[in-house]
């Protein structure tokens, strides 16, 4: 081998590399932990540890209500924790449900691991869900998955899983992580051929799942319980147009779509907005067993 092959072989070495780190450190999540409790806060519980996959733990609030009545798990979205879902926490608790929040691993106040990803978001959704029946005895009353953003693409996913889930609440889910990913792209000016593609089969890889497979847009066909879908009309985040795909391809008997008028943070409309999904909480309280 000359010694121009060596050091071109040496060169393209290291643009691999390089391109490698620059993708993970774009793509990693920013930590904002969780400080003061629940009180802080304007609701009422105790903070809990919940273990996950790879021995790592979360760390999450268990906020005060009757089990009987139902109990809601909520997952925040992409680089924010806990605190982000408060305006959907506390009229939850208002109204009787006993509600946990959490951060997903490398959020908030939990343990890090090696990448976030939306299956690993599903995992700690699962995780927690699980961690929450682990001393059932039949009296409990429905369980119902929400979350916001990934988080929501990720409850779906976790909903998907599970065979004792009520019913799930998505906020502003997207349809596809392969068109996240593009709308990713295009905003760096990255173009799609060759690199776009190969950064996509590289994600593919790390997260250990096919985009296809794990698409809400294809899960959700796999959810035969209640899903509401609530997404903002000024999303510039996620377009419109994922909520009413996702819609369309859920099961008509089940799938409801709430149209805000906000964007893709729903927090503040949450508060106003508040009948709505409590009337949707109200059926899963209703459905027989």
């Amino acid at each position: 081998m000359s010694l121009w092959l060596v050091i071109a072989a040496v060169v393209a070495a290291l643009l691999l590399w390089a391109g490698r780190q620059w993708l993970h450190r774009s793509l990693a999540a920013l930590r904002r932990p969780v400080v003061g409790q629940p009180a802080a806060y304007g609701v009422v519980g105790r903070e809990v540890a919940i273990p996950t996959a790879r021995g790592r733990w979360l760390s999450g609030w268990l906020l005060d209500g009757d089990p009987r009545q139902g109990r809601v798990v909520i997952c925040h979205g992409w680089g924010v924790n806990r605190l982000f879902m408060l305006a959907l926490a506390r009229p939850l608790q208002e109204a009787g449900w006993q509600v946990l929040l959490f951060d997903v691993r490398n959020h908030g106040s939990s343990d890090a691991d090696s990448f976030s990803s939306m299956p690993r978001f599903a995992e700690d959704i699962d995780a927690a869900a699980a961690w929450l029946r682990r001393g059932d005895d039949g009296s409990e009353g429905p369980l119902v998955l929400a979350g916001h953003s990934v988080g929501a693409a990720a409850t779906l996913l976790a909903a998907a899983w599970r065979d004792d889930v009520d019913g799930v609440i998505s906020l502003s889910a997207f349809v596809h992580p392969e068109r996240m990913m593009r709308r990713w792209l295009r905003a760096r000016r990255i173009p799609f051929m060759p690199i776009g593609w190969l950064v996509l089969r590289y994600v593919e890889r790390v997260i250990g799942h096919r985009f296809e497979a794990i698409a809400p847009v294809n899960v959700i066909r796999h959810i035969h319980v209640p899903v509401l879908l609530a997404h903002g009309r000024r999303d510039r985040v996620i377009p419109p147009e994922d909520a009413e795909a996702l819609a369309q391809a859920g099961d008509p008997a089940n799938t409801q779509l709430v149209w805000l008028e906000g964007g893709h943070d729903l927090s503040e409309e949450l508060t106003e907005q508040w009948p709505r999904l409590a009337a949707f909480l109200e059926q899963m309280r209703a459905r027989p067993d």
